[in-house]
């Protein structure tokens, strides 16, 4: 590789990746907001030539609460803390998408389809991959059924991106022994290393939001020589796109300046700045997470311009690395 990668990278999630830490009621007007924001990201993305990759629960593909209840997995992960669990009231979902959109996302992955765009998966059930009481057998039957429910509608998986970032070498020849080639890795920081829910201190958390607005674990961006050591490849976060804070909203030109240097570090330097959010971190505060998110491509724009850098999704640029390493 002979110029520098940018890689988007979306966790698709909805109500399934909150279900542990809020309710529908505290957090719905965020997940209701994906079905409106999320065509107007396509489009931004349209206009400025982004391919980005959209991780998927398996559970977003079906199209009724029958079809879901008929694929679920033998091994079910039995996890200490039950919160975690969406087995356990799978049941009380509704009939499809249209009597429940936060549950179902069919119309959503179509929509993405059209693009040119990659859909990865993010586990069948949003699959805590260090918390206590589940195991690799839970896991590989997990992978199973997202790679059958997303072959059912056309999609083939090639890379995975782990709920909470929780993953282990144990399961990543699993992914590999499925066809999934590529992950998203953590940020090299011990403050973004991977570990249980209850390993999150709020020293962590204050240290990762700060690292946001200031420079304290350095740009993360990545050589490819680095990223070809191992397979699946590694092509770990460079950071987290927060959405719009009111109340921080006064640091904002810090998170900008903090994102454009790092993206211009890896554009000159022919490596790959990885910037990844969720959906429903802009289902509300739309307007001003997408003139966020504006400011960002429009520099992309730039340094494509001047560098050559170039817009690329997960699978594809593993496809290329490992080609390189055929050769």
């Amino acid at each position: 590789m002979d110029k520098g990668s940018f890689v988007v990278s979306l966790d698709l999630e909805l109500m399934w990746g909150v279900r542990d830490v809020t309710t529908k009621e505290e957090y719905g007007n965020s997940i209701i907001g994906v079905r409106e924001v999320l065509p107007k990201m396509l489009d931004i993305f349209n206009e400025f030539q982004i391919n980005a990759t959209f991780s998927t629960v398996g559970f977003l593909f079906f199209e009724s609460r029958q079809e879901l209840l008929s694929m679920i997995p033998e091994n079910k992960p039995n996890y200490k803390d039950s919160k975690l669990s969406p087995y356990s009231d799978i049941n009380l979902i509704g009939e499809n998408e249209i009597e429940d959109p936060y549950h179902y996302g069919i119309s959503l992955i179509e929509l993405i389809k059209k693009g040119n765009h990659e859909i990865s998966t993010h586990t069948f059930s949003h699959y805590y991959c260090l918390e206590d009481g589940q195991d690799g057998d839970d896991f590989e039957d997990d992978i199973i059924h997202a790679i059958n429910i997303a072959k059912k509608r056309g999609v083939e998986l090639k890379s995975i991106i782990f709920p909470r970032n929780q993953f282990n070498s144990e399961y990543l020849q699993v992914c590999k022994k499925h066809g999934i080639l590529s992950y998203r890795g953590n940020e090299s920081s011990w403050i973004y290393k991977a570990s249980k829910g209850d390993q999150q201190s709020l020293f962590k958390r204050f240290l990762r939001l700060a690292d946001s607005y200031i420079n304290i674990t350095g740009d993360n961006i990545y050589d490819y020589k680095k990223i070809k050591q191992t397979v699946p490849l590694n092509i770990s976060s460079s950071t987290f796109l927060r959405p719009y804070n009111k109340k921080l909203k006064f640091l904002d030109s810090l998170r900008l300046r903090r994102i454009k240097n790092a993206m211009t570090q890896a554009a000159k330097k022919n490596k790959v700045f990885h910037l990844w959010w969720h959906p429903h971190n802009f289902g509300i505060n739309q307007k001003e997470n997408l003139l966020f998110l504006n400011e960002i491509l429009k520099y992309y724009s730039v340094l494509k311009n001047k560098y050559d850098f170039q817009s690329i999704t997960m699978n594809s640029l593993a496809d290329k690395l490992l080609k390189e390493i055929k050769r």
